[in-house]
């Protein structure tokens, strides 16, 4: 299913981004104390009592200095977050009484009809701060809820009702044995014409002119006895070279289509190569730890000799080099090659996703593992790998359980990632790596 989304918006310099940062538990937005830092908006996962949501944090609004491109720039990107949130949390600066520019964003927030948070950010003493918050009653939006994004103080009692006005309705609609399929990729790549080829009709309108598929479209159908749904997906393009609100609008429908599938294609022009846009979009897949195939779309237009796949595979293990284990497939959506070898890939990636191993299976490995490349050391520590176990599936995700989890180097858990690689498979999926400290080892601390 798709995850909920909240938005933060408010004017500039009132602890957006903070609140951003504190709730997403890391240091993502830009934090400086001067108006406008945050020009775009940023999203990122977070999670309050179980509930996994995504969080948008945009730049500040403000309503003055129209002729000028940056302020009404940011403004738009955050009425568009406005129209992608389920919630809305509007902060305001609790050291400052209510601006003409509060009034404004007040004003288009009660016309949005959605369920809005006016949080009063920047409170330093509990006790005292009921006597502040009587200005922004004028708000027309209900009490205040005082909150220090830089404490995290009362950031919690936020959440409660941030989580209590999701909608209530967001079950899957669909069986669990469906493969839900999205089709991800820039705009102009291919996609309606993938999804038209697969289906084998023109169920989606195909234009050369980038953006033509404004939302995900959902194509249910059935092959060879199993169920599979297509989602077909707005292109994503850089930020600066968006312009209409509907296709800004297009990208976290995109995000959400990715939250809401089983398999991943990514297609890459063969013409253009591997973007930077790329890079970004196949990202979202992989932090969302879905099966993905890399498809090389138009790949009839290319110049072929002999070393022509090899030098371009290459090139993508390059450019994306946090997706080695992704699948390649070079096809062309317009005269259909290999087109029908693609949902042989996707069943396979899909019980790759699944894959399950025993525990005694993994531990007698590890041991082999540990004994033919040893564990490093700092400072005369040595790291000692004690367990492995395997905690769950989609994907496929690992505890590590050792003596003391800093001493587990990245290049180490590398090795380790890639001996189950080599002795499970999991092509077409990222692995999950958790290492923690065993109980007898804190005892010890």
């Amino acid at each position: 299913m798709s995850k909920p989304v909240v938005a933060i918006v408010g004017r500039p310099n009132v602890g957006k981004s903070t609140l951003f940062n504190r709730i997403t538990g890391g240091l993502v937005a830009i934090v400086e104390n001067m108006p406008g830092v945050t020009r775009d908006r940023l999203y990122r996962d977070a999670e309050w009592l179980g509930r996994k949501f995504t969080l948008i944090d945009t730049g500040g609004i403000e309503f003055k200095d129209e002729g000028t491109p940056i302020p009404a720039q940011m403004r738009r990107q955050a009425e568009i977050a406005m129209e992608e949130a389920d919630v809305i949390i509007f902060v305001v600066d609790a050291q400052i009484s209510t601006t003409p520019d509060d009034d404004m964003i007040a004003r288009t927030l009660r016309r949005s009809g959605k369920p809005v948070l006016l949080a009063a950010n920047k409170v330093e003493n509990f006790e005292k701060i009921e006597g502040q918050l009587y200005d922004f009653l004028s708000l027309g939006l209900g009490d205040a809820i005082p909150i220090s994004a830089v404490h995290g103080m009362n950031t919690g009692d936020l959440l409660d009702m941030v989580i209590a006005n999701f909608p209530e309705n967001d079950e899957d609609e669909y069986d669990p044995d469906v493969i839900r399929i999205s089709v991800i990729g820039r705009p102009n790549v291919g996609k309606s014409s993938l999804v038209n080829t697969m289906l084998g009709k023109n169920r989606v309108i195909v234009s050369n002119i980038p953006g033509t598929t404004r939302d995900a479209i959902d194509t249910p159908f059935e092959q060879d006895g199993k169920h599979y749904v297509l989602i077909d997906t707005a292109g994503m393009r850089r930020k600066s070279r968006i312009d209409e609100l509907t296709e800004q609008y297009s990208v976290v429908r995109s995000l959400r289509a990715v939250d809401r599938s089983d398999v991943i294609l990514m297609l890459i022009d063969a013409v253009d190569g591997v973007t930077e846009q790329d890079k970004k979009i196949a990202g979202y897949a992989h932090e969302a730890g879905k099966a993905i195939i890399l498809v090389v779309n138009k790949w009839d237009l290319v110049e072929k000799d002999e070393k022509t796949i090899n030098k371009f595979e290459k090139t993508i293990r390059e450019e994306l080099g946090f997706m080695q284990y992704a699948p390649t497939m070079f096809i062309s959506a317009l005269t259909g090659q290999r087109v029908n070898k693609i949902l042989d890939l996707v069943d396979f990636v899909v019980e790759q996703n699944s894959t399950r191993v025993t525990t005694a299976t993994l531990n007698t490995l590890l041991r082999e593992w540990v004994h033919l490349n040893p564990p490093p050391s700092d400072k005369g520590r040595r790291l000692k790998v004690r367990y492995l176990t395997q905690v769950g599936v989609k994907p496929p995700t690992f505890v590590f359980f050792v003596n003391d989890p800093e001493l587990m180097h990245f290049s180490y858990k590398r090795y380790l990632e890639n001996q189950m690689r080599k002795h499970f498979g999991f092509e077409g999926t990222p692995i999950r790596i958790v290492v923690r400290q065993k109980d007898e080892e804190k005892e010890k601390d």
